[in-house]
């Protein structure tokens, strides 16, 4: 196999290539096998039809075109490793090859290949990004946090209210009739949280242990979707979340320092390493803005295809 390689633009090139017909011998005998195992011939087992016999059925031309589709990717890429070209996206024919027995082959093929890019001074690049604060706030919300995670329920004698937890039994019903697997007993829900049923909140807030009501809300999956359902609640038991006391004894607790003050400390830390990594994150993409910027890289044709098709699209 010869090859030839034609720059057409910075990130496009041509490929001239020619294959003796003896180099195509292992595409014509796959090709002949591929053939013999489509075509059935009295007197031959699948598979098993002779290469003269299928010139004669089929033609020898109809041997030399599949042999050629599938030697041609193979060639192509032969030659893109030749070359060492940095091939992006899929080669084009120019045209399709047809050539006579014996013939080699001969085609060409464009390529959208990487650009090479020259660097600037890195030395002229400046960036800048914002400064590293850390409010008492943030430091607030952290320790928020842990306290919900540290909550404890207990057990209250008056009716919910967001934010509560309470234990509730469910069953859904359309048109006086059963849905199936619309029925849950002792499900644990945080009124307000919006977790569950469209509706559900709103009539829970006011109910206490014991207390029964019912809503409408419409399903949303299941044989009955789309319709509206009556949906029965029974309230069995009101629970309201306490938060752990904001004091040293917590800060035991739910970490490994005396007291709150060291907690406090510990989680500006913390903090400050999340925002140091951030921090570093912005200047690097900010300084690779600003390079590609200078290097001016050039877009592949098939970058550009791709672009303006997105766009259409929208």
């Amino acid at each position: 196999m010869k090859s030839t390689v034609e720059t057409l633009s910075p990130t496009r090139v041509r490929l001239a290539i020619e294959v003796p017909f003896v180099e195509l011998e292992p595409s014509l005998k796959k090709a002949y096998r591929e053939i013999g195992q489509q075509i059935q011939i009295p007197g031959f087992r699948r598979g098993k039809v002779p290469a003269a016999v299928i010139d004669q059925r089929v033609g020898r031309a109809a041997v030399i075109n599949e042999a050629i589709q599938e030697a041609i990717p193979a060639q192509i890429l032969a030659a893109v490793r030749e070359h060492d070209v940095k091939m992006l996206g899929r080669p084009e024919l120019e045209t399709f090859p047809a050539i006579e027995d014996g013939e080699p082959l001969k085609f060409t093929a464009e390529i959208d290949v990487r650009p090479e890019i020259t660097l600037p001074d890195l030395s002229t690049i400046e960036i800048s990004v914002d400064e590293l604060q850390i409010a008492d706030t943030e430091i607030d919300d952290q320790v928020k946090g842990l306290r919900e995670r540290f909550a404890t329920l207990k057990t209250v004698e008056r009716a919910a209210q967001e934010g509560d937890y309470v234990q509730i039994d469910l069953g859904a019903t359309v048109d006086g009739e059963e849905v199936p697997g619309g029925s849950a007993t002792n499900i644990s829900h945080e009124v307000g949280s919006k977790q569950l049923l469209p509706g559900l909140d709103e009539v829970l807030v006011g109910m206490s242990a014991g207390d029964s009501n019912t809503f409408v809300t419409q399903l949303v999956g299941g044989d009955f979707t789309g319709r509206d359902a009556d949906v029965a609640v029974t309230v069995r038991t009101v629970k309201e979340k306490q938060l752990p006391e904001l004091d040293d004894e917590f800060a035991q607790l739910a970490s490994e320092f005396d007291t709150l003050e060291e907690l406090r400390g510990d989680l500006r830390e913390r903090v400050t390493r999340v925002k140091k990594v951030e921090q570093l994150y912005a200047a690097r993409d900010k300084a690779l803005a600003e390079l590609v910027k200078a290097a001016e890289v050039p877009a592949p044709r098939v970058s550009c295809a791709r672009r303006s098709t997105t766009a259409s699209r929208r």
